[in-house]
């Protein structure tokens, strides 16, 4: 009983109603909140929950539309205190059958980061679904009020700091410019 509980969100495309959506609420609890938090690399997931439906489009695609709701909080990158953040963001999955293609080692991929679709196999994975897009959400650089980076300038006694204008690879040319101008 406990493996059926532990995958009633990973849904058997076969036994999806073709003719109306399959609506779905995940609210992990607070075991399971802990582990994506450390999947995450965050310091705590207050509150998660992915709500939307399944419904079949075309001829063998389904579409998986939703709405993720969480509260992250995450070190902040300057200081690293706590910084909390609310996120609600809509989420839609085109899984397409046929979609999967073999790839060769020497082949490169590019996918637009817009790209919402997926290959369709047996099974839609709604929990796979809700962290992916948890994930993509996150702020990349998340600051606590007020924190800013200011510069450190770190030289031997005697010695002319290097500053962020002396690593710019043109800034030299326009004191010679000036230099060979000035000889004419």
């Amino acid at each position: 009983m406990a493996n059926k509980a532990q995958n009633k969100h990973r849904l058997r495309v076969s036994t999806l109603d073709t003719q109306k959506p399959t609506a779905f609420e995940l609210t992990p609890a607070a075991p399971a909140r802990k582990k994506i938090a450390a999947q995450l690399e965050l310091l705590e997931l207050r509150k998660l929950r992915f709500t939307g439906d399944i419904r079949a489009t075309g001829e063998s695609g389904w579409t998986l539309e939703g709405t993720l709701g969480a509260t992250v909080v995450q070190p902040c990158v300057v200081t690293l205190e706590p910084v909390t953040t609310r996120i609600d963001v809509p989420v839609i999955r085109e899984f397409i059958d046929g979609l999967e293609r073999p790839v060769t080692e020497d082949e490169e991929i590019e996918i637009s980061p817009d790209d919402n679709s997926e290959p369709l196999g047996s099974h839609i994975d709604v929990e796979s679904v809700m962290v992916e897009a948890l994930s993509l959400a996150l702020p990349l650089y998340p600051r606590a009020d007020g924190a800013e980076l200011t510069d450190t300038i770190f030289a031997e006694e005697g010695i002319q700091p290097m500053s962020d204008e002396d690593t710019k690879p043109f800034a030299g040319l326009a004191s010679l410019r000036d230099k060979l101008e000035k000889g004419k």
